[in-house]
C-alpha cells in the first residue's frame, strides 16, 4: 500500500475535516502478520496491510546505507546486502520474513544488540503517516544527518500507536570476514559476578554474548547445561585472539553459527514471553531469579551487555501461569511482556498511563485509531 493510500485510510479512520458526528473507526497496523498475537489484544473495525509494499528504495553500499518500504522482509535486505558484503545488524526474534516496519515498530532486536545496539541505534530516518493522516519524514537517508527533533526515536518503538511507518532508512554494517561461536559453560553460582565482571571488561566487544540456560540449550541442540554463546567476527588473527581470551572463561566448544537462527525461532505457538532488564552489574540476580527459579521448564536467555534477561513459559508447562507472571512481576527491574493469552493481559499494568505517554499520543494521534490498545489503557 502507498503512503498516499494508508493516509487516505488514515484519515478516513479518523473522519478528519469531515465534521462527521460518526465515532473514529480503529485501525489495526499490519505487517507481515506473524507477530499479530505480540502485544495487548487490539480493538480495531479495520487493518491496514504494508505487506506488499515491499521495494527497496535505494542502497548506497559505500554509505552503508539502505531505504526500503516498510513491507520489506529482513531476509529480502540480507539477501540484497549480503552480495556486498554487509548486513542489517538487526536479529530479532522470529522468522526473517518479518518486515522491515514491524521491527522497527516493535523497536525488536536479538543477540547482536550486545554488539550493534537497537533499532534506535539502527534508524537513520523514517517516513511515517500520523494518526491525524499528516505524511511526516523523519531524519534522513545519511549518517551524519542530525537535523531537527528525534521523532525517528519517538516512532522506533511505539508499537504504530503514533503512526504508520511506511518507509525506512537504517545503517547497515560490514559483515566480518570469519564469523564463529563458542559455547562456554556458566560457572558456579558464587562465581557468577566475578566472572560477567570479567567478560564486560573484555579488550574486545564479541558480536554477541548471550547465555541460555540449560532448558534451552538442550532445545538448541547444545551440552544440556547452563552456557555462554560467544560469537565473534572480525579477521582470522582477530578471531584467533578473540578465542584465547575467551578459552580463560571455562570449558568451551565450537558451535554452529546456525545456533543464532534456531534462538530466534525457538518460539513456540502458544508461549507466554517476557523480557526484564537492568543494570548489566545487576545481571547475575536477574538471571538466578529468572532463568532458574521462576519455572524448570522456562526458556531463559540473557544479553549480557544489556542486563537483559528474556524468558519463555511454554504453553504446555505444568506451572501455572498466574504463579509464573507473580514471580516475574516481583523480581525488579524494567519489564516488558511481549506475549500473552489474551485473559492474563489483565495482570500486566498498562504501559502508557502516565501523563506524558498519554500527551504524546494524543499529539500524534488525536482519535486514538491506531493500534488502539496495545499498550494498553487507550482512553
Amino acid at each position: 500500500m502507498s503512503t498516499a493510500a494508508v493516509q487516505h485510510r488514515v484519515r478516513a479512520g479518523a473522519r478528519l475535516g469531515a465534521g462527521a458526528a460518526a465515532p473514529a473507526a480503529a485501525i489495526r497496523i499490519v505487517g507481515g502478520g506473524g507477530w499479530l498475537d505480540a502485544g495487548r489484544p487490539v480493538s480495531s473495525s479495520e487493518s491496514i496491510s504494508l505487506a506488499d509494499d515491499a521495494a527497496i528504495v535505494e542502497y548506497v553500499p559505500g554509505d552503508l546505507t539502505l531505504t526500503a518500504r516498510a513491507g520489506a522482509t529482513l531476509a529480502s535486505i540480507s539477501k540484497a546486502t549480503s552480495a556486498e558484503g554487509q548486513w542489517l545488524a538487526l536479529d530479532p526474534f522470529g522468522a526473517p520474513t518479518g518486515t522491515l516496519g514491524a521491527t522497527i515498530a516493535t523497536g525488536s532486536s536479538g543477540p547482536l544488540a550486545h554488539a550493534f545496539g537497537t533499532p534506535r541505534d539502527t534508524v537513520l530516518g523514517l517516513e511515517v503517516v500520523t494518526g491525524a493522516g499528516e505524511i511526516v519524514r523523519t531524519g534522513g537517508r545519511v549518517v551524519k544527518n542530525v537535523a531537527g527533533f528525534d521523532l525517528t526515536r519517538l516512532f522506533t518503538g511505539a508499537w504504530g500507536t503514533l503512526a504508520v511507518i511506511t518507509e525506512a532508512t537504517v545503517r547497515l554494517r560490514a559483515r566480518p570476514e570469519r564469523d564463529e561461536t563458542l559455547a562456554i559453560a556458566l560457572p558456579a553460582e558464587s562465581e557468577m559476578d566475578g566472572w560477567l565482571a570479567r567478560l564486560r571488561a573484555l579488550p574486545f566487544s564479541p558480536l554477541a554474548l548471550e547465555m541460555v540456560n540449560a532448558t534451552l540449550a538442550t532445545a538448541l541442540g547444545l551440552d544440556p547445561r547452563a552456557l555462554l554463546l560467544a560469537r565473534l567476527g572480525g579477521n582470522e588473527h582477530s578471531v584467533r585472539a578473540q578465542h584465547q581470551l575467551l578459552g580463560a572463561f571455562g570449558d568451551s566448544s565450537a558451535a554452529p553459527t546456525s545456533v543464532w537462527s534456531a534462538l530466534a525461532a525457538i518460539e513456540s505457538a502458544g508461549a507466554a514471553v517476557v523480557r526484564v532488564s537492568a543494570p548489566p552489574s545487576r545481571l547475575h540476580a536477574l538471571w538466578a531469579r529468572l532463568a532458574v527459579g521462576s519455572d524448570p521448564t522456562a526458556l531463559a536467555h540473557a544479553t549480557v551487555g544489556r542486563g537483559i534477561v528474556r524468558c519463555l513459559r511454554p504453553s504446555s508447562s505444568a506451572t501455572p501461569i498466574a504463579v509464573w507472571l507473580d514471580a516475574i512481576s516481583r523480581t525488579e527491574g524494567t519489564h516488558i511482556f511481549e506475549r500473552l493469552s489474551a485473559s492474563e493481559w489483565s495482570r500486566v499494568p498498562s504501559r502508557v498511563i502516565d501523563p506524558l505517554s498519554r500527551a504524546v499520543r494524543i499529539a500524534f494521534d488525536p482519535a486514538q485509531i491506531l493500534n488502539r490498545g496495545i499498550l494498553g489503557d487507550h482512553a
